[in-house]
Formats: C-alpha cells, sequence, structure tokens
C-alpha cells in the first residue's frame, strides 16, 4: 500500500484527487492539507510514501514547505502539481528536492503510475512540461554541483535519458530498448558521470540546459 498526502488549496481539486485515488487499491490517501502551515505538520504526523504537492498554496509557498522539510532531513518522495505559468517555481522545487513534476489536468493513469515511480525511488519530469522548464532554467542558474558544459552523451545515452525524463524504471528502460537492465545501470551511471550530478532529477535539469531535451 502506497500511502499519500496531498496538498492542495482549492477544495475541489484536492476532494477530486482523493476521490479519484480511492479507487486504486494500492494507494491510500492519508492526509489532505489545504495550505503550506498545515502541510508541513501533516506531513511530518502521517510520514507518507508519496506527496502531491501544489506550489502555490496559502500561509506558507509549497516551495517554503519543500525547504523547511529538505532542511530538516523529513522530506517524503514529493511530487509537484503545477498549471503551465509555473515554470520558475518547477524549477526551485526540483532544486529543493522535489522528485518530480506534473500538470493538474493529466489522467488518474498517469497519476497513479508517477505514484508509483516516485514510491519506488524514481523520478518523473514529463519531457512535454520540460521543454518549458527550459526558460526557468536559464534564467536561474542552478545552485546544485553540475559541469558546465557537461560531458557528450552518446545517442545510446540521449534515448536512456528521454526515457528516464518520463519516469520510467531501470526495468522498464531495459524492456522498451531490449537490453539487459544492467546495460541501463550503466548508461545512467555513465549519465549522472558525464553530466556531473548526483541524481536523476538534477541529471533532466541539466540534460534541458545542454539541450538533449
Amino acid at each position: 500500500m502506497i500511502r499519500v498526502v496531498i496538498v492542495e488549496d482549492q477544495a475541489l481539486v484536492r476532494e477530486g484527487i482523493v476521490g479519484l485515488l480511492a479507487l486504486e487499491p494500492e494507494i491510500e490517501v492519508v492526509a489532505a492539507a489545504c495550505d503550506g502551515e498545515q502541510a508541513l505538520t501533516t506531513i511530518c504526523s502521517s510520514a507518507p510514501d508519496v506527496v502531491l504537492l501544489d506550489m502555490r498554496l496559502p500561509r506558507r509557498s509549497g516551495l517554503d514547505v519543500l525547504r523547511q522539510l529538505g532542511a530538516a532531513g523529513q522530506l517524503p518522495p514529493t511530487i509537484i502539481l503545477t498549471t503551465f505559468d509555473d515554470d520558475a517555481l518547477v524549477v526551485e522545487g526540483l532544486r529543493a528536492g522535489a522528485r518530480g513534476y506534473l500538470l493538474k489536468d493529466i489522467t488518474l493513469s498517469e497519476l497513479v503510475r508517477a505514484i508509483r515511480v516516485v514510491a519506488k525511488g524514481g523520478t518523473v519530469v514529463e519531457p512535454v512540461i520540460s521543454q518549458r522548464v527550459v526558460r526557468g532554467i536559464e534564467a536561474v542558474e542552478p545552485a546544485f554541483a553540475h559541469l558546465d558544459p557537461p560531458d557528450p552523451l552518446t545517442a545510446r545515452e540521449v534515448e536512456v535519458l528521454r526515457l528516464m525524463t518520463g519516469g520510467y524504471s531501470n526495468r522498464e528502460i531495459a524492456r522498451a530498448l531490449k537490453v539487459a537492465e544492467g546495460t541501463v545501470k550503466n548508461h545512467v551511471s555513465s549519465i549522472l558521470s558525464k553530466l556531473g550530478v548526483r541524481d536523476r532529477t538534477r541529471a533532466v535539469l541539466q540534460a534541458v540546459r545542454a539541450g538533449y531535451l
């Protein structure tokens, strides 16, 4: 069972997500919060496997929530719920430790898949949004360590990177490319090394800046 906390200030949206996720037998919504202050206490007390976090919240923003929980070492795997005008917030949210982001108009199946991926330690950064976030990445120099410019990626590494961007696991990437899972792991390690970053989320951000996505 994947335990989920939803943080969303719009009651209709929040209740709609709760109702939809209730249809999934492997997901349990353990709590919901309507503002940033409530989110901090709710997340800490609920110990969820995944948090769905709106960035524009009353009292404290979603970014404040990410930063405070991250600084305290209490940030669960978190997916940002965003709209088309949140480019800068998405970039800052990923830098603050979010595992990915989704548009609010996604389907239930897409949302459930993203929750599963993040609960297993993966990253969900949809390519369609990645293109929009380029502006934010260019406008705000990343605070995390990276190589600039990064070492060139091979054609196969770019293929793997694009699948990583979609939130696919190493096993799913291996199936898609018809290669061994160990081969994919080696490619992922090489990608992180060449981009000079330590995790998949930062790899995606750096890859967008470098023009690979």
